[in-house]
């Protein structure tokens, strides 16, 4: 059992705690036998070339940059068509911004670009005000345009390198991003099954790239870059930060510090030195915060709960306390098992001594058979809107007296079933409503 696991990893030559990712007591699940990562081994794409090509393309002018990509074959959108298929880049088709800049979505078809498969897209336009520039919009063609394709990796579509121009054209993903979902809908909550599902897709993403023959360092592994399609499927987006990661035998990769606050693993903000220990830590954080629902920084919390990894490890490995943590929307609406073992995972993914951390590869081992302990849950979102009381319990009084009923009885009635509406959803934790800042539900709202 422990040499499949090695499997995962043993092209690297790394030392890893066998009991890295498993239960309380060290032992491995027994799903772990049959590893996922293994079968994946075959599709791995080799990174040498990208390598390579990511120096050479760096010092080519833009006119030959131009000739070399347009070889690619990806798609050499101009600036015209995509102003087109944004409705010149309108406010009401903004969908986002970040560090890169504005988000558009758009559609394109045979009447704007000849030949082309109609489809929504997403326009994502440089800003060349913002952090990230020229260099950061090169490797995100390089790694996404270049045979670097998986699943649950957004496809680009195609690229615009046009006077100043610089745009990246990807897949609409139609139910956004991962932070969208937890934090911004305070109408709807993500059901246990769909978290789940968002996490093994993201933690197959984030392997498929450390297990490539030169692994890549995702280095910005956070909630907003995990975009969601219409069935909740998980694809990591924005490679900006990415870099090659250590071959041979070297350890690490030396870089400035980048990243975000909260997400970066803290021997990188120490010492610089990046390896796939490093992302490993930021999808720990993320897995934190879908079983929590709170942000992995909130200035607004009081104390050590500003600080989510501070406040919610100490309970990962206790399931008789693990309630304390878990987020109220789900109202107790998960498997207990699933959760014990998500936290664990999380609780491993954070330690602090890197090589101590599993691989994404266990990672993926340990979760996946979790999706399958759903407990009879849907994947749906579930959205919960109070009605108004009218709606709800009209007058009936007339209706009442002519079944026969007496007016005070209709009154207790419709009495019963306005306290039935206006009753608060009890928590899944006894202890959510003692909680000094209240449930992040409420925070949420107290702060809009």
């Amino acid at each position: 059992m422990r040499a499949m696991l090695f499997g995962c990893f043993a092209p690297r030559g790394a030392v890893v705690d066998p009991a890295a990712v498993g239960n309380d007591d060290g032992t491995t699940p027994a799903a772990a036998k049959k590893s996922p990562c293994t079968k994946t081994k075959p599709k791995k794409r080799s990174m040498r070339r990208v390598q390579s090509s990511t120096a050479r393309l760096r010092t080519l002018p833009v006119d030959d940059l131009s000739r070399t990509l347009a070889s690619s074959g990806m798609h050499a959108f101009t600036y015209a068509e995509l102003r087109l298929a944004t409705r010149n880049f309108a406010a009401t088709n903004k969908v986002g911004e970040g560090g890169f800049g504005p988000v558009y979505k758009g559609f394109l078809d045979d009447r704007i670009v000849p030949g082309i498969e109609p489809q929504h897209v997403a326009v994502k336009a440089l800003d060349a005000d913002g952090p990230q520039g020229h260099r950061e919009w090169l490797a995100e063609v390089v790694y996404l345009g270049m045979q670097l394709t998986h699943p649950h990796l957004v496809k680009l579509v195609g690229y615009c390198i046009e006077d100043h121009h610089r745009m990246l054209v990807y897949e609409f993903m139609a139910r956004r991003s991962l932070e969208d979902h937890l934090f911004q809908n305070v109408l709807s909550t993500l059901p246990w099954a769909t978290r789940l599902k968002i996490a093994v897709g993201a933690a197959k993403g984030l392997s498929f790239l450390h297990e490539a023959e030169t692994p890549v360092i995702y280095r910005d592994f956070k909630a907003s870059n995990i975009l969601l399609e219409s069935d909740y499927t998980a694809k990591l987006s924005d490679f900006g930060l990415a870099k090659e990661g250590p071959v041979g035998e070297e350890t690490h990769v030396s870089t400035a510090v980048m990243g975000t606050h909260g997400y970066a693993a803290p021997e990188y903000i120490l010492t610089g030195h990046l390896t796939a220990k490093s992302d490993v830590y930021s999808y720990g954080v993320v897995l934190l915060e879908l079983l929590t629902g709170r942000r992995s920084v909130d200035k607004r919390r009081k104390g050590r709960e500003q600080n989510l990894v501070d406040w919610a490890r100490p309970y990962l490995r206790r399931p008789d306390r693990l309630h304390r943590v878990m987020d109220p929307s789900l109202e107790g609406s998960y498997s207990e098992e699933a959760a014990a073992k998500a936290a664990m995972v999380a609780y491993n993914c954070l330690r602090s001594v890197p090589r101590t951390r599993p691989t994404m590869c266990e990672v993926v081992d340990a979760l996946e058979p979790l999706l399958s302990m759903r407990d009879g849950l849907g994947a749906g979102t579930f959205v919960y809107t109070a009605p108004p009381v009218d709606d709800v319990v009209p007058d009936t009084c007339e209706a009442d007296k002519e079944n026969g009923r007496g007016g005070s009885e209709a009154t207790a009635m419709k009495k019963m079933a306005v306290q039935r509406v206006g009753r608060h959803r009890p928590y899944a934790s006894s202890v959510a409503g003692s909680e000094g800042a209240g449930s992040p539900r409420q925070s949420r709202d107290r702060g809009a």
